[in-house]
């Protein structure tokens, strides 16, 4: 570790943070793969799919909401819906009083295509989270908030 960290640092507190972010890599890069693997599906596509399913978003929801509550940027997102309108899923819709203004909505195929896998998502929580109790899970869920909120609120300043 670099010399240039403050005296105070605790070591031990540095080794459990490092652990911790490079768990949640390695989970992502599993999460990616075993999607892939036993879906067909990458999880960035589960996920627009998931939140243009959502009952109150039935119509669709604007671009830059969607941006908002996946946390993704709009280059991102836009290569992902590119790709998801190609295959029918999903249809970009221009806002009648503001043209640049678009809603992205599932198509009729791409509601068809969420419902049908329903019971593999059922069975692959089941299988990723079958040794981890209901309350462990609410508690993880709790948990992975916090270190959300916590990275949206990093500002490092570089002292150069």
């Amino acid at each position: 570790m670099s010399d240039s960290l403050p005296r105070n640092y605790d070591q031990s507190l540095y080794s459990a943070h490092n652990r911790l972010f490079f768990r949640l890599f390695q989970v992502g890069n599993t999460l990616d793969r075993q999607c892939s693997n036993e879906l067909g599906i990458s999880p960035v596509h589960w996920a627009v799919l998931g939140a243009l399913s959502r009952p109150h978003v039935k119509s669709g929801m604007s671009f830059s909401d969607l941006t908002e509550y996946l946390g993704v940027s709009r280059q991102n997102l836009d290569a992902v819906l590119k790709r998801l309108e190609r295959d029918s899923l999903v249809q970009r819709i221009i806002n009648e009083n503001d043209r640049r203004a678009k809603t992205v909505a599932l198509t009729a195929e791409g509601i068809k295509v969420w419902d049908k896998l329903q019971v593999d998502f059922f069975n692959f929580y089941g299988q990723a989270l079958n040794k981890i109790s209901f309350d462990d899970v609410v508690t993880l869920i709790h948990l992975l908030n916090k270190v959300n909120d916590g990275l949206k609120s990093i500002k490092i300043e570089n002292e150069t």
